[in-house]
């Protein structure tokens, strides 16, 4: 049950869990989906956010993902959490960045596509 995976020239292991017949040696496909729409959305947030010259001191994004009951189980909706700590944040910057990232994210795109739902939410810390 344990793939050696190669990305863009990065290895890492793919493995399904003990219970699944597994190792526990790597993480599941189906998380890794939503790891792909963390990073091609958080990126495309970042550089809007750098192009609009606004400046973050941290910045967060946790992706949730709710199944279908049926197998073999797709994803049907997807909430984004954006989460920002800086000085003076301009949730209208915030926001545009956020709305802009979901709506050119390549990955975002294929979900949509297959009828996955998306909401969001952003949240400024202190």
């Amino acid at each position: 049950m344990k793939f050696d995976t190669e990305v863009n020239g990065h290895h890492f292991m793919i493995d399904a869990a003990v219970n699944g017949g597994g190792e526990n040696s790597g993480p599941r496909p189906k998380p890794l989906m939503l790891a792909a729409l963390a990073g091609c959305t958080g990126m495309d947030v970042v550089s809007m956010l750098k192009k609009m010259r606004h400046e973050v001191d941290y910045f967060n994004l946790v992706v949730e993902g709710d199944t279908d009951d049926e197998q073999p189980n797709p994803f049907v909706k997807m909430n984004l959490i954006y989460e920002f700590r800086g000085k003076d944040l301009d949730m209208e910057k915030l926001e545009k960045s956020v709305t802009l990232a979901e709506r050119y994210c390549g990955v975002a795109d294929v979900y949509r596509k297959a009828g996955v739902q998306f909401t969001h939410e952003i949240r400024i810390l202190d």
